[in-house]
Protein backbone atom coordinates (compact mmCIF):
# COMPACT_ATOMS: atom_id res chain seq x y z
CA UNK A 1 0.00 0.00 0.00
CA UNK A 2 3.05 2.45 0.93
CA UNK A 3 5.97 2.99 -1.21
CA UNK A 4 9.12 4.45 -0.06
CA UNK A 5 11.83 5.19 -2.30
CA UNK A 6 15.34 7.40 -1.61
CA UNK A 7 16.22 10.64 -2.71
CA UNK A 8 20.18 11.10 -3.74
CA UNK A 9 20.92 12.52 -1.06
CA UNK A 10 20.34 9.43 0.87
CA UNK A 11 17.01 10.55 2.33
CA UNK A 12 13.89 8.30 2.15
CA UNK A 13 10.95 9.74 1.00
CA UNK A 14 7.40 9.02 1.62
CA UNK A 15 4.70 8.42 -0.19
CA UNK A 16 0.49 7.45 -0.13
CA UNK A 17 -0.70 5.44 -2.76
CA UNK A 18 -3.79 7.10 -3.18
CA UNK A 19 -5.23 4.44 -5.89
CA UNK A 20 -6.99 2.34 -3.40
CA UNK A 21 -8.55 5.01 -1.74
CA UNK A 22 -10.03 6.08 -5.00
CA UNK A 23 -11.11 2.98 -5.71
CA UNK A 24 -13.12 2.90 -2.35
CA UNK A 25 -14.63 6.72 -2.92
CA UNK A 26 -16.14 5.57 -6.37
CA UNK A 27 -17.17 2.40 -4.91
CA UNK A 28 -19.07 4.30 -2.14
CA UNK A 29 -19.97 7.10 -4.47
CA UNK A 30 -22.02 4.56 -6.84
CA UNK A 31 -23.58 2.66 -3.64
CA UNK A 32 -24.98 6.38 -2.61
CA UNK A 33 -26.17 7.36 -6.01
CA UNK A 34 -27.57 3.62 -6.02
CA UNK A 35 -29.38 3.96 -2.57
CA UNK A 36 -30.80 7.68 -3.09
CA UNK A 37 -34.96 7.68 -3.73
CA UNK A 38 -35.95 8.17 -6.83
CA UNK A 39 -37.70 11.82 -6.87
CA UNK A 40 -40.47 11.49 -8.73
CA UNK A 41 -42.11 14.43 -10.75
CA UNK A 42 -45.79 14.52 -10.22
CA UNK A 43 -48.41 17.32 -11.85
CA UNK A 44 -51.55 17.22 -9.42
CA UNK A 45 -54.38 17.47 -11.77
CA UNK A 46 -58.45 17.11 -11.48
CA UNK A 47 -59.44 14.97 -14.00
CA UNK A 48 -63.15 14.00 -14.88
CA UNK A 49 -64.42 10.62 -13.46
CA UNK A 50 -65.54 8.69 -16.07
CA UNK A 51 -69.27 8.60 -14.55
CA UNK A 52 -69.26 11.64 -15.04
CA UNK A 53 -71.99 13.96 -17.70
CA UNK A 54 -70.17 15.58 -19.80
CA UNK A 55 -70.15 19.66 -19.30
CA UNK A 56 -72.79 21.55 -20.53
CA UNK A 57 -71.72 23.15 -24.15
CA UNK A 58 -72.91 26.90 -23.96
CA UNK A 59 -74.17 27.66 -26.86
CA UNK A 60 -74.32 31.58 -25.69
CA UNK A 61 -70.97 32.07 -25.33
CA UNK A 62 -69.71 35.62 -25.05
CA UNK A 63 -66.37 35.84 -27.16
CA UNK A 64 -64.66 39.33 -27.24
CA UNK A 65 -62.13 39.23 -29.51
CA UNK A 66 -59.01 41.96 -28.13
CA UNK A 67 -56.37 42.71 -30.33
CA UNK A 68 -53.10 44.97 -29.43
CA UNK A 69 -51.03 46.07 -32.91
CA UNK A 70 -48.01 47.30 -33.37
CA UNK A 71 -48.11 50.79 -32.32
CA UNK A 72 -50.32 50.17 -28.59
CA UNK A 73 -53.74 50.44 -30.59
CA UNK A 74 -56.28 48.41 -28.21
CA UNK A 75 -59.08 46.66 -30.54
CA UNK A 76 -62.52 45.18 -28.99
CA UNK A 77 -63.92 43.08 -31.22
CA UNK A 78 -61.95 45.42 -34.26
CA UNK A 79 -63.37 48.39 -32.99
CA UNK A 80 -60.39 51.14 -32.07
CA UNK A 81 -60.60 51.69 -27.98
CA UNK A 82 -58.97 54.03 -25.47
CA UNK A 83 -57.97 52.29 -22.53
CA UNK A 84 -60.59 53.92 -20.39
CA UNK A 85 -62.90 52.14 -22.57
CA UNK A 86 -61.22 49.15 -22.63
CA UNK A 87 -61.09 48.91 -18.65
CA UNK A 88 -64.92 50.10 -18.45
CA UNK A 89 -65.50 46.81 -20.96
CA UNK A 90 -63.97 44.51 -19.21
CA UNK A 91 -65.05 45.18 -16.01
CA UNK A 92 -68.81 44.73 -17.99
CA UNK A 93 -67.23 42.14 -19.01
CA UNK A 94 -66.28 40.24 -15.99
CA UNK A 95 -69.33 40.42 -14.76
CA UNK A 96 -71.69 38.99 -17.74
CA UNK A 97 -73.19 35.48 -16.75
CA UNK A 98 -72.32 33.40 -18.13
CA UNK A 99 -68.61 34.82 -18.22
CA UNK A 100 -67.42 36.61 -21.22
CA UNK A 101 -64.06 34.84 -23.31
CA UNK A 102 -61.88 37.29 -23.74
CA UNK A 103 -59.46 36.30 -26.98
CA UNK A 104 -56.38 38.10 -27.14
CA UNK A 105 -55.00 38.30 -29.73
CA UNK A 106 -51.36 40.63 -29.75
CA UNK A 107 -49.51 41.53 -32.78
CA UNK A 108 -46.39 39.69 -33.34
CA UNK A 109 -44.78 43.35 -33.68
CA UNK A 110 -46.54 44.62 -30.62
CA UNK A 111 -44.44 45.64 -27.63
CA UNK A 112 -44.26 43.68 -24.53
CA UNK A 113 -45.67 46.77 -22.19
CA UNK A 114 -48.62 46.95 -24.36
CA UNK A 115 -50.02 43.87 -23.76
CA UNK A 116 -48.76 42.99 -20.28
CA UNK A 117 -50.53 46.66 -19.24
CA UNK A 118 -53.53 44.59 -21.27
CA UNK A 119 -53.02 41.74 -18.98
CA UNK A 120 -52.77 43.41 -16.22
CA UNK A 121 -55.84 45.64 -16.55
CA UNK A 122 -58.07 42.54 -16.89
CA UNK A 123 -56.32 40.38 -14.02
CA UNK A 124 -57.16 43.64 -11.94
CA UNK A 125 -60.95 43.75 -13.30
CA UNK A 126 -61.55 40.18 -12.33
CA UNK A 127 -61.54 39.05 -15.93
CA UNK A 128 -61.18 35.06 -15.40
CA UNK A 129 -61.73 33.75 -19.11
CA UNK A 130 -58.54 34.93 -21.21
CA UNK A 131 -56.43 33.22 -23.41
CA UNK A 132 -54.25 34.01 -26.42
CA UNK A 133 -55.32 33.24 -30.41
CA UNK A 134 -52.76 33.87 -33.45
CA UNK A 135 -50.22 32.34 -31.61
CA UNK A 136 -48.99 30.79 -35.02
CA UNK A 137 -47.66 33.90 -36.06
CA UNK A 138 -45.02 33.81 -33.97
CA UNK A 139 -43.20 30.48 -35.54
Amino acid sequence: MGMSTSQADGEILVEINTTPLIDVMLVLLTLLILTLPIQTHAVKLDMPRPDQAPPESNTEANIVELGVDFDGTITWNGERVDRDTMDTKLFEASKMKPAAEIQLNPNRLAKYDAVAMVLADAQHLGVTHIGFVGIDQYN
